[in-house]
């Protein structure tokens, strides 16, 4: 999403839908030993750090190969597992265009990949975010049915003028959610399981918090674009987070525009507290 409502004209290139050729063919050995690096050092951590569906979907769909994956080759067993598909875009899209294709089970990636230089920190989202990330749970058919759902409910939210509570739910859970599991918690949030260094600070530093997820207190919670985020929301199954997403949000609607945001990194009495975090990255941040 890039939080815009107003049509916008395709770039020259683009389809009206924004997609484009992938161009896999375009890609130099540069770009594909980036991928390389990124894909081995992420998936070695992310054993026990990475919820099950994440890891079997990275088994499923063979996204080491030659490097930066072929779109074409991934859809055909995406396609058959869950009905969904990887298409290319030249960006970030309108938020119209985004809800749309996933509520027709497509996801839009950018075919670009960042450089040498950009392996820790790039700020927008590149191939390897949007694939490695994102599409490895698009393979459970569970997370499948709720990112559709997610899709449908955002063309309904832009009706109503409440696109800025539903991308806080997308952002704490799609982008940094966890889940409670046997083992412990995991990870299934793409913008944690792309990320080296969020991909432990998540669960091991005791700076943030770890809250239960609840769908209202989500949207009202704002969230950081720049940094670490100070709280993470822990959903119990995947199941559950499908339930939330299916009920009728207007009633939810009409209530939250009687309630304030809940201050980004505050802790409230009605919280399910996991963990209670001491702040102190992000105290320290604010001090600087």
């Amino acid at each position: 999403m890039d939080g815009s409502s107003t049509p916008l004209k395709p770039p020259p290139g683009a389809a009206a839908d924004w997609t484009i050729d992938q161009g896999w063919r375009n890609y130099c050995d540069q770009d594909h030993q980036v991928w390389t690096t990124l894909y081995e050092r992420q998936a070695g951590m992310l054993q026990n750090r990475a919820c099950e569906p994440f890891l079997r979907g990275l088994d499923a769909l063979d996204l080491h190969g030659d490097g930066i994956p072929d779109f074409a080759r991934i859809n055909a067993e995406l396609e058959r597992l869950t009905g969904w598909q990887v298409v290319a875009v030249p960006g970030l899209v309108p938020d119209d265009v985004f809800f749309e294709h996933l509520a027709h089970r497509r996801f839009p990636a950018g075919r670009f990949i960042r450089t040498p230089d950009q392996l820790d920190y790039l700020q927008e989202p590149d191939v390897f975010h949007d694939v490695f990330g994102h599409v490895p749970m698009l393979t459970d058919p569970v997370f499948a049915d709720y990112m559709a759902a997610y899709g449908r409910g955002g063309m309904r939210a832009l009706s109503k003028g409440h696109l800025a509570h539903l991308a806080r739910l997308y952002w704490h859970t799609v982008e940094f959610g966890l889940m409670k599991t046997d083992a412990g918690l995991r990870i299934y949030g793409a913008g944690i399981v792309s990320s080296r260094a969020e991909s432990v600070f998540c669960l091991d530093d005791p700076s943030p918090h770890r809250l239960d997820f609840d769908l209202m207190r989500v949207m009202r919670t704002p969230y950081r674009i720049d940094d670490f985020q100070p709280t993470y929301f822990v959903i119990p199954s995947l199941e559950e987070l499908l339930a939330a997403s299916l009920q009728d949000f207007e009633p939810l609607y009409a209530r939250l525009e009687g309630l304030e945001d809940i201050p980004i990194g505050e802790v409230t009495g009605d919280d399910g507290v996991i963990h209670r975090g001491a702040q102190t990255y992000h105290e320290a941040r604010n001090a600087i």
